[in-house]
């Protein structure tokens, strides 16, 4: 009898009819429970978070866009700097060598001025020392011819003689 139990346990042809069809209910109300009252909830929070997801990579690909726009901008921006920053070096090398050219041209002026103004001061002294020269021969000269003439020469006589050697000197010198 045991045996025939196991059989009858372990054949699945055997249904039972009545527990089948109350599984079978129980079955079909859980799921049109499920398919209008759970699915429509799950799959809206799918749908919700397809559209959150959907939204997320939009706002990605818009801010990847923003930033190669930023970075481009930036890159825009640094290049017209090097370039602004190119032309402020060759400004004040330009700057710095008209200045130094100015400077340089200003000191030989100078330099120049100075020779000139020497120059004059040496004139001048020579030209003072040859008419001290001139006086001094003139005064010895009458000296002299006044010694050999035995008779003292008055200033009168005294500074025609020295003009008339001044004379004579500047014609044998010209």
């Amino acid at each position: 009898m045991v045996s025939m139990m196991l059989a009858e346990a372990l054949n699945p042809v055997a249904v039972e009819l009545a527990p089948a069809i109350t599984t079978l209910i129980v079955f079909g109300i859980v799921c049109l429970i499920l398919f209008t009252k759970v699915w429509p909830k799950i799959a809206s929070g799918l749908d919700e978070r397809q559209a959150k997801i959907r939204q997320e990579i939009e706002a990605a690909e818009a801010a990847q866009a923003e930033a190669r726009a930023a970075m481009e901008s930036q890159q825009a921006e640094l290049g017209q700097a090097r370039a602004e920053a190119q032309e402020m070096i060759a400004k004040a090398k330009s700057d710095a060598e008209a200045s130094s050219r100015a400077l340089r041209e200003q000191a030989q002026a100078q330099l120049a001025e100075l020779r000139e103004q020497a120059g004059q001061e040496i004139r001048a002294a020579k030209e003072a020392a040859i008419s001290e020269l001139h006086a001094e021969s003139a005064v010895l000269a009458t000296a002299i011819a006044s010694r050999i003439l035995q008779r003292e020469i008055n200033a009168d006589d005294q500074q025609s003689l020295i003009d008339d050697s001044l004379r004579e000197l500047q014609g044998s010198r010209s």
